[in-house]
Parts: structure tokens; C-alpha cells; sequence
């Protein structure tokens, strides 16, 4: 995407965190911005954010979980305001803890928001891509999707998920004759917006901030990059997977303290 000048772009779980961050920095480049969440109080003052700084802004209550919801604010939109060109997958949840210490609907609902939403949400906008001049689609994994994450592991799946579903999708609208719609996964380590308070960042990283993983998608998205890894640890991570055997790879990310990040999680005050 030559410019995101003009372009609308819809953010799931925009409300907050690096969903609104990227709201910002689309907005700074020249996009309409429709945001989506299921916090409606938040929702508006996201929006009143966005306004106060210039930008053409939109906000719609949609549930990741709910196809209802999802049409609902497709319809919504397409009557209201129109198509759009953009589509960012970021809404999530994580729950930190023991595997069997996570009551079951936690595990349960980690993946229905984060793995199944995305897919949920691309199915329904996926035609506005591609009846588009040119597109983007930005989905929102983890680090963890590369790698695994003791006590986080259905938060580690559900980005595993997406992962894969990012690749599979940006090859076949490839072979499918629609390299118009470019698609970037977005896989950071822990970004700083109170989701993982508590968690230990990985040796030798910083907590990331949104503002300036904001400015790399947006970056990503006009340049077509298929990848967003940050930081230098992650960029390196697939080739380390692939060279170095097993019992290394685990002996590594212990000393890196990456196998035990997650046992401090205590997530965002307001959800205690």
C-alpha cells in the first residue's frame, strides 16, 4: 500500500492499548479510522481522542465473539459509511497461570477471541479488501507465536493460531490473483499497556511501547512487509528454531527467562 491517505481502515479492540495506538498512527498518516470494541465507555473516548487530534474517526460496538455483532457492524458501516480498505485484528485477552489452576471458560475464552475472532472478523470483511484498489490486512500474533509460553499456553496457541492463519491466508490470496491485499502478522514480545503487568520482559529486551510498534506496522503496511518481530531477539528467533537442536532452544529461553516471564502475571488492574 503506496499511502494510507484516504484509506479506512477498521481496528478491533481500539479502544485501548496497542489497538488505539495503531488508531493514532494510521490517523497521522492520512487514514479514517473506524474503531471497534465491546467497552463502550472507552470506545467513545478513544474516538473523542482521535477527534481531538484531527482525524476522521467512526466507533462501533463489535464482539469478536458474536457473528451477529460482527455482521451487525459490518451492515452497520456499509450503510453509514462505506467499505474499507484496511482491516487490523488486534482485539485479545491473556490469562497467566498454571494450566490447571486457569479455570477451563478462561482457556476457552482466550481462544475464541484471539484465534477464532480474527478469523471470524477476516471472513466477513475480506470482500472489502479485495474489491479494493489496494488493501491490508494486519493481524495481531505474539512472540509466543513463535515459541512456547509455560504458563500462558492457551495464550501461546491462540497466537500460534493466528500465525499460521496470517501465512496461509497471504499465500493464497497470492496464488489467487489478489497480491493487491498484502498481510502482515505482527509478532512482539511484551508491549507495555498494562495487559501483562507483573510478567519479567525477556533478558537482554525492554518492555515494548505501542506508540513506537504503532509507527512499525504502519511502516509495515506501506511497504508490504509480511513480518513485524520486535525486538532483535524475535527477529533472530526463526533461525534460532531452525539451526539449534531442542534440548539448546529450551536451555536458551530458560536463561533468557522466557520460560518463566509468565509466572508473575497479574494482567491489568482493572480486571482484578
Amino acid at each position: 500500500m503506496k499511502s494510507l491517505q484516504n484509506k479506512r481502515a477498521l481496528i478491533t479492540g481500539g479502544a485501548q492499548g496497542i489497538g488505539l495506538s495503531i488508531a493514532l498512527a494510521f490517523a497521522r498518516a492520512g487514514a479514517e479510522i473506524v474503531l471497534t470494541d465491546i467497552d463502550e465507555e472507552k470506545l467513545d473516548q478513544a474516538r473523542s481522542r482521535l477527534t481531538e487530534a484531527g482525524s476522521r474517526s467512526h466507533a462501533y460496538i463489535l464482539d469478536v465473539t458474536d457473528r451477529e455483532s460482527i455482521a451487525a457492524a459490518r451492515d452497520r458501516l456499509h450503510g453509514e459509511i462505506g467499505p474499507i480498505d484496511l482491516l487490523v485484528n488486534n482485539a485479545g485477552v491473556v490469562f497467566g497461570g498454571s494450566f490447571l489452576e486457569v479455570p477451563l471458560e478462561r482457556h476457552l475464552q482466550t481462544l475464541r477471541i484471539n484465534a477464532e475472532g480474527p478469523v471470524a472478523v477476516t471472513h466477513a470483511f475480506l470482500p472489502d479488501l479485495i474489491a479494493a484498489r489496494e488493501a491490508h490486512l494486519v493481524n495481531m500474533s505474539s512472540a509466543s507465536g513463535l515459541v512456547g509460553l509455560p504458563w500462558g499456553s492457551t495464550y501461546a496457541a491462540s497466537k500460534w493460531a493466528t500465525f499460521g492463519f496470517s501465512e496461509s491466508l497471504r499465500l493464497e490470496l497470492e496464488r489467487t490473483g489478489n497480491q493487491h491485499v498484502g498481510v502482515t502478522v505482527v509478532c512482539p514480545t511484551y508491549v507495555s499497556t498494562g495487559m501483562f503487568e507483573g510478567v519479567k520482559p525477556v533478558r537482554l529486551t525492554r518492555w515494548l511501547n505501542p506508540e513506537r510498534l504503532a509507527a512499525k506496522i504502519t511502516q509495515a503496511v506501506l511497504k508490504n512487509n509480511p513480518y513485524v518481530l520486535e525486538p532483535w531477539l524475535i527477529k533472530i528467533t526463526p533461525f534460532l528454531k531452525g539451526v539449534l537442536p531442542r534440548p539448546v532452544r529450551d536451555l536458551l529461553s530458560d536463561l533468557f527467562g522466557a520460560t518463566t516471564g509468565m509466572r508473575s502475571w497479574e494482567g491489568r488492574r482493572e480486571k482484578r
